[in-house]
């Protein structure tokens, strides 16, 4: 009876598959022609994102663009801690004096010392705090004025709140948008602006902004801090084409999770990379990039996850609900580790 009951659906469904033509649609030349088409349209297309993720990810790590002919001096915002600290070390490796610029004096001096002892190259520091507004920078590009700047990494950014959370859920709302806009969105013009000059006249030169993976879609829960790196991005991808063809050098880089204290020192692995070995990575991708991930493993991580979580997810309450979990874990993470530490 059973065998019975299910063969009487097979026939339903056969029956109502045979009302509609698509037998006749395969058999159209037409449409079968612009089927394959298609088809090889998107093969070949991800076959050129595989080989050019092999030369920018890869073949880099033998075939690399030689930063120390962009000019003697490197300049790093952010200089003293995370990725920043790993650019001024890596640029310094390859052979770049490196003006070192940060809020810090103490680690200002520290990450000086340990650059000219490590790697034997001349430094100079600058202590801004870049929140401050636009005053700090008259006296950034006079400091800068005299030096052969090749390359400019604009590094430095801050977070909304020390955990994810809701817009107004930090203590003082004015202060904490005036001080993420001043940090994450004015610092890249203004600092650009005091060494392109220079840069357009050489007519070469390289700019670096980080930006993040954040800025790809809007992302509740850190709205201001991925609505700023929006800013970095679409500004540099606008920069680099006025300036191209004047021999400038605008790469964005979007990384994923790196160790920093942003990310509260989570600990490496294959998903999230250190300072040091992502620095290098990304750098090897100046001259054949102008937007990357910096490292192949986030390259990777950016493609399956525009796969898997499209925005309409990120931005459902389902995915809110998640971050909210999430914070909280993490909280209770923090809190376990400073308990640790502090025994």
């Amino acid at each position: 009876t059973r065998r019975s009951s299910d063969w009487q659906k097979w026939s339903r469904l056969t029956a109502v598959v045979r009302m509609f033509p698509f037998q006749s649609l395969f058999e159209d030349p037409f449409l079968t022609s612009v089927g394959a088409l298609t088809c090889l349209w998107f093969g070949v297309r991800f076959a050129w994102k595989v080989v050019a993720g092999f030369r920018v990810y890869i073949l880099s790590w033998v075939w690399r663009t030689d930063l120390s002919s962009y000019g003697e001096w490197a300049v790093v915002t952010g200089a003293t801690s995370g990725i920043g600290e790993g650019y001024a070390h890596e640029l310094a490796r390859r052979g770049l004096k490196v003006v070192l610029i940060s809020r810090s004096l103490e680690r200002l001096k520290r990450t000086a010392e340990e650059i000219e002892s490590q790697h034997g190259r001349e430094t100079k520091i600058i202590r801004a705090d870049f929140t401050a507004g636009v005053e700090i920078y008259r006296h950034i590009e006079a400091e800068l004025r005299s030096l052969n700047v090749g390359i400019l990494v604009n590094n430095v950014g801050m977070v909304y709140q020390d955990f994810p959370g809701k817009f107004l859920d930090v203590p003082n709302t004015e202060k904490a948008i005036t001080d993420i806009l001043n940090c994450n969105v004015l610092s890249g013009p203004m600092m650009s602006s005091c060494v392109l000059p220079q840069m357009v006249e050489r007519k070469k030169g390289v700019i670096i902004n980080i930006s993040s993976e954040a800025a790809t879609h809007p992302h509740p829960w850190i709205a201001m801090y991925s609505a700023t790196k929006v800013f970095v991005e679409f500004f540099s991808r606008a920069l680099q084409v006025e300036y191209k063809a004047q021999g400038i050098i605008i790469q964005c880089v979007n990384p994923l999770l790196v160790s920093t204290k942003m990310t509260h020192w989570m600990k490496p692995n294959c998903l999230v990379k250190n300072t040091e070995d992502f620095a290098r990575e990304a750098l090897n991708t100046v001259g054949l990039r102008s937007h990357t991930n910096g490292c192949l493993s986030h390259a990777c991580q950016h493609f399956l996850l525009n796969i898997l979580f499209p925005e309409s997810f990120r931005l459902s309450q389902y995915s809110l609900k998640q971050m909210e979990q999430m914070t909280i874990c993490l909280k209770s993470w923090k809190e376990d580790w400073i308990n640790k530490k502090a025994t």
